[in-house]
């Protein structure tokens, strides 16, 4: 069961706030939250400290990996699902105030950016120390890499059934023939309306799926174990084998080589 994510000020609304830029800590405790849907005028960066963060956005679901953040521009509207115990922080940037793309996408977070981030969240946004801190900020998140690491979900309604049913479970294990008949659709029509919905075919969709999962579960002190798992694979090494193919790298090391250099690349 999903718990509201708690705000530490009540009766606070991000887009009074005209300061360029400022950052919100969130802790979450040992239950699941989520921020409802919603929208804002400012842009907002999500990043994850610890745990993981996931962002439900029109037309795809992003995962916040370790070392990176999800850019949301203003206006768009999403959702955001924290595992247990994860430390987030919600950046929000004035539109105009800095050279940022115009889609939702990943970007790494660098050493620097990610304390510039701790602090900005610890001052109040009317402190002269936060306008300093802000502006460094903007100067230095336009140079961050964009990475790309999310699962394109089609507003068509079947492949959105589909697309929540195995988001909400992801070992469900169903064939692209037993999820054709549950949209009364043949197995080949679903699988031509999948790769024309999502440029990929059903295999890859569900892996990247599988991946988004799987990085936002270890990232918040998951097992390789318990992950595989929980994702139905019949085996631990079956699912390092389909990590391994997909990211270059068994968890342990990928994860590993993440703390070690932020601007490490991922691979879609």
């Amino acid at each position: 069961m999903r718990q509201p994510l708690r705000w530490p000020w009540l009766d606070f609304d991000v887009d009074d706030v005209l300061a360029p830029a400022i950052a919100v800590r969130v802790d979450v405790t040992e239950t699941r939250a989520e921020v409802p849907e919603h929208w804002h005028r400012k842009g907002q960066l999500v990043f994850a400290l610890g745990g993981g963060v996931t962002c439900r956005v029109p037309g795809g679901l992003w995962m916040v990996p370790p070392h990176c953040g999800v850019w949301i521009p203003g206006g768009m509207r999403h959702s955001n699902i924290a595992t247990a115990n994860a430390r987030i922080f919600f950046v929000y940037i004035e539109p105009g105030a800095a050279d940022l793309p115009d889609r939702c996408c990943t970007l790494s977070i660098s050493p620097l950016l990610r304390e510039l981030i701790i602090e900005l969240s610890d001052c109040a946004p009317s402190d002269e120390r936060c306008d300093f801190l802000g502006r460094i900020l903007l100067a230095e998140l336009p140079l961050m890499p964009v990475q790309q690491l999310h699962l394109p979900i089609s507003a068509e309604l079947r492949l959105r059934r589909i697309a929540e049913a195995l988001a909400d479970d992801p070992a469900d294990r169903r064939t692209l023939a037993e999820l054709a008949n549950h949209v009364a659709l043949s197995e080949s029509s679903l699988a031509r309306l999948v790769v024309k919905e999502t440029g990929l075919t059903f295999g890859r969709w569900r892996r990247q799926l599988h991946l988004i999962v799987a990085l936002r579960e270890l990232a918040s002190g998951a097992s390789v174990q318990q992950v595989s798992g929980d994702l139905g694979y019949e085996s631990v090494t079956a699912f390092i084998t389909m990590f391994k193919k997909a990211l270059g790298k068994p968890p342990a090391k990928y994860l590993g080589d993440i703390a070690q250099n932020s601007g490490s690349a991922f691979i879609a």
